[in-house]
């Protein structure tokens, strides 16, 4: 099968984003029964329009089912089968074995794809999950691409998925109760409040032997976040993931905005393609919201090691080099495209268009309509714009403008 590009839909916007800008698959959650609750996730309502988007996309979507059920969750996952069923989903993510009597049961039809969450990362357990009847193991984050050739070799029949791009958990394949001690938010019921991502400060140590005596900790900027990962990112090795016989290259980011997804989504469409152009796609990349950057655990077995950083940057921090401002709604005449505005739009701003062939088109001289059709020096989020521009820009095109803050801690 052609190598997929797997990406995030936290909500319809996201879906018709990442589709749009070269997704072959997305990933998604229910509103009861995802580890991303926070990402808006899908109801009921919107059930017509998903089946819609699917039918004129052709792409596949897989249902993220992948908490840790507690036995109320599955009394309620059974009240919900007939609506379940009806979603028109390719397969559905789960890492709690107990719902495979479920699937095969219920939707015998419906392909059984292993949650990174299970921790499956060697050839024996690909095959005891293979008995199960899963068709695709979404290995751990921990298994280096030597590990992946080898498990592809003994199980060739078995489609693997690996995450290659986005934040990753500090515990191990994600499991994880530090958020649940200390907030009461459990990351394994879909609540992780990050708390690897706080920032801690660190006055002392005391040593074993020496109770009482304590020893000053000096640090730069007086913290450390002891805990919180780099962020992966493997851009640049789309023939070495190909070559260890991964079938499909996965986006984090369901939490993440429509323009993470877009210009993530962007960047791996246009690498996998090895389009002429694609380093001017992949600049983005470091453009977005993200931590430093790390090849991860893919080619060596401490994913801290500075050998694997891939950042331009050495300051630590959410790195942004862009402010998100909103996407191209309707295209009307005149040069005038209807804008659903995420941020403050002003008159003297240096606006960039993005698209999902368009490396960047820019423009300063553009004026700003409200709903009353009168020319304004400003729109904030929320209210109605038409921006009058001379670049070309269609539906779904990004508006952006280069942020004042680069570095958010």
């Amino acid at each position: 099968m052609p190598l997929e590009l797997l990406s995030p839909a936290g909500n319809i916007e996201k879906l018709r984003t990442a589709i749009n800008y070269g997704a072959d698959a997305c990933y998604m959650g229910l509103k009861n029964f995802s580890l991303r609750a926070n990402a808006g996730n899908f109801s009921e309502s919107e059930l017509d329009e998903v089946r819609r988007i699917k039918k004129e996309s052709g792409k596949k979507l897989y249902c993220a089912m992948n908490i840790l059920f507690k036995e109320d969750q599955i009394e309620k996952l059974y009240s919900m089968k007939d609506e379940i069923a009806s979603w028109p989903f390719d397969a559905f993510i789960i890492s709690d074995i107990g719902l495979v009597d479920f699937f095969q049961k219920y939707m015998p039809e419906k392909a059984l794809h292993l949650s990174t969450q299970a921790s499956c990362i060697n050839s024996n357990s690909v095959k005891a999950y293979q008995k199960m009847g899963f068709k695709r193991i979404i290995l751990g984050r921990e298994a280096s691409l030597d590990a992946i050739k080898r498990i592809k070799d003994r199980v060739p029949e078995m489609e693997l998925e690996c995450f290659v791009h986005g934040a990753m958990c500090m515990a191990y394949s994600g499991r994880c109760i530090l958020s649940a001690y200390l907030t009461g938010r459990s990351a394994n019921q879909g609540d992780c409040s990050h708390t690897c991502r706080w920032n801690y400060k660190m006055y002392a140590i005391e040593e074993e032997e020496r109770k009482g005596q304590y020893m000053p900790i000096e640090q730069g900027d007086d913290y450390t976040a002891i805990l919180s990962s780099k962020d992966l990112c493997m851009i640049d090795h789309i023939q070495e993931l190909k070559d260890a016989g991964l079938d499909s290259l996965k986006i984090e980011g369901r939490m993440k905005s429509v323009y993470y997804v877009a210009v993530v989504t962007r960047a791996y469409r246009k690498a996998i393609d090895d389009d002429k152009d694609k380093d001017l796609y992949k600049k983005d990349l470091f453009d977005v919201s993200h931590r430093q950057y790390t090849t991860g655990f893919f080619f060596s077995s401490n994913a801290v090691d500075d050998s694997n950083d891939v950042s331009r940057s050495t300051e630590y921090g959410y790195e942004r080099a862009y402010m998100f401002l909103g996407t191209v709604k309707e295209v009307k005449e005149n040069n005038r495209y209807v804008i659903d505005v995420k941020n403050q739009i002003r008159e003297n701003d240096n606006l960039e268009f993005i698209g999902p062939d368009v490396p960047l088109l820019s423009d300063s001289a553009f004026k700003l309509y409200n709903a009353e059709g009168k020319e304004v020096e400003k729109i904030d989020h929320g209210h109605y714009l038409e921006l009058e521009t001379s670049c070309p820009l269609k539906e779904g095109y990004i508006l952006r403008k280069e942020s004042e803050i680069k570095i958010i801690n």
